[in-house]
């Protein structure tokens, strides 16, 4: 059953970043939709599994539906390393690195304020 799960959260979290992916900077030379939904699931991913799974009884199933398979699809390392790359190819050198830097520390501050908080609506 947990596959089914994961299975549809994943199409799921995949549709929404291609909906988001069109919409924001198609056309963009910085890959900003990437880098933008990529922040976002950072984020969502503390937040669940920080505030929404121990506010309210949810199935170790469910769990692994929403982290692995919505955020999981959702996020993609993937293509934030092929964009690097194809900006590394074009030239575009310091955009790569810099791509690479929001994107890790951009991830890591983002996963934090989503501890953060759900940490801060736990007091309330």
């Amino acid at each position: 059953m947990v596959y089914l799960l994961v299975g549809i959260a994943g199409a799921l979290g995949a549709m929404v970043r291609y909906i988001i992916g069109l919409v924001l900077f198609t056309n963009a030379m910085f890959p900003m939709a990437t880098l933008i939904i990529n922040l976002i699931g950072s984020y969502l991913l503390a937040w669940f599994t920080t505030n929404l799974f121990q506010r309210i009884e949810v199935s170790p199933e469910l769990k692994t539906a929403i982290g692995t398979g919505f955020v999981g699809s959702f996020t993609t390392f993937s293509t934030l390393s092929v964009e690097t790359i194809n900006l590394f190819r074009n030239g575009l050198i310091y955009m790569g690195i810099l791509y690479i830097l929001f994107s890790l520390f951009g991830g890591l501050l983002m996963c934090r304020l989503g501890y953060k908080h759900s940490v801060k609506e736990k007091m309330l």
